[in-house]
C-alpha cells in the first residue's frame, strides 16, 4: 500500500513539474498585428505592433524594442520611398529564436 501511495505522489509531482515547465519547453512566440505583409504605407510613417511571449531579446531590423509585462510592443518607424523589409527576431533565454519578416512599400 505504501508503494502505491509513494508512486501516486511521485507521479503527481512529475505532472505538476511538467505543467509548470511547459511554457519554457515551448520556446518563444511572436505575433505581428501591424503591418500586414506587402502593405502600402502613405507618408512613410508606420506604427509596428504585436505580441511576444517568453522573450529575452526582441529586435526589429537589429534594434532592440521594449515590450510591456504582457508582451505587447508598439514602435513608430519612418521609412524612405520605395520598398523596405522589416525583420522581427525574438530570442528566449535558452537561445531559441523566432524570425518573421514583413515587406512594405512607400509610394
Amino acid at each position: 500500500m505504501t508503494r502505491y501511495l509513494t508512486a501516486l505522489i511521485l507521479g503527481a509531482l512529475i505532472l505538476y513539474g511538467l505543467v509548470e515547465a511547459w511554457p519554457l519547453l515551448r520556446g518563444p512566440a511572436l505575433t505581428i498585428d501591424s503591418p500586414a505583409d506587402n502593405a502600402t504605407i502613405d507618408g512613410g510613417i508606420l506604427t509596428v505592433s504585436g505580441t511576444v511571449a517568453r522573450a529575452a531579446i526582441f529586435t526589429i531590423n537589429g534594434s532592440p524594442v521594449l515590450y510591456d509585462q504582457n508582451g505587447h510592443f508598439s514602435s513608430t518607424l519612418t521609412f524612405p520611398r520605395g520598398g523596405s523589409i522589416l525583420t522581427f527576431v525574438e530570442s528566449d533565454r535558452f537561445g531559441r529564436t523566432v524570425t518573421a519578416t514583413r515587406s512594405i512599400f512607400v509610394p
